[in-house]
């Protein structure tokens, strides 16, 4: 099955790491400093999938009952975004945990000499942080954060930069994820792609997204 691979990208929240507990942590940190009321986990899970700023965005907007596209230029807006920029490095790594078979599957992959890369929504300093945390950081060729280019995911850029740098075709490529923000970038930059069913989605069933394959933990990609 896995000759027709050269090159597997991954995306990294609710795919590789189950990051919500201590995502749900730094934004209640945040919220409270700011005298308003915590979120739930669940709320937080919901809410995951294009970055932390929007994230954040989304709480805010929910707690102080404001308006989320008058509150991204409000100025106390931005004093909250530093706040959870000092909170969420103080929480990155903390309570995030491996999904089932994602170390074991990494190392196989590159025994085998797959190529693979991280292409995520999540800032650059949050990933190598979580990367580090969870002693990932040498098993990939190559990471790309939501702002490590001008545009981020469904944006096919981040794909095609992979493809670019490490000189793969796009029908000798994989993407892996776990949301339908994932399928679409695949779809946008030509590739293969399948899904996750137990990451962030909105809430959504994976199966909505229509990916070329459901599978059931990251094992599959060395059957």
């Amino acid at each position: 099955m896995f000759a027709s691979f050269d090159l597997v990208m991954f995306d990294l929240d609710g795919t590789l790491v189950a990051t919500s507990p201590e995502i749900c942590d730094a934004v209640n940190d945040t919220l409270l400093q700011h005298g308003m009321e915590a979120v739930t986990q669940a709320q937080v899970e919901a809410w995951i999938g294009h970055g932390t700023r929007e994230l954040l965005l989304q709480a805010v907007a929910l707690r102080s009952q404001s308006d989320s596209k008058s509150l991204r230029s409000a100025p106390h807006f931005a004093a909250m975004q530093l706040a959870f920029d000092r909170h969420y490095a103080a929480r990155c790594g903390t309570r995030s945990a491996l999904y089932p078979r994602v170390h074991e599957t990494l190392s196989v992959l590159r025994q085998r000499g797959v190529k693979i890369a991280v292409v995520t929504n999540k800032e650059a300093r949050y990933t190598r942080r979580l990367l580090d945390a969870h002693a990932m950081t040498p098993l990939f060729d190559l990471v790309v954060g939501g702002d490590t280019l001008p545009t981020r995911k469904p944006d096919p850029a981040g794909v095609a930069h992979c493809l670019h740098a490490l000189r793969i075709a796009p029908d000798r490529a994989l993407f892996v994820g776990d949301s339908s923000i994932d399928v679409a970038t695949a779809r946008n930059a030509g590739v293969r792609v399948w899904a996750l069913p137990y990451g962030y989605n909105m809430g959504q069933k994976i199966e909505a997204s229509a990916p070329d394959r459901v599978i059931a933990d990251c094992s599959a990609l060395t059957e």
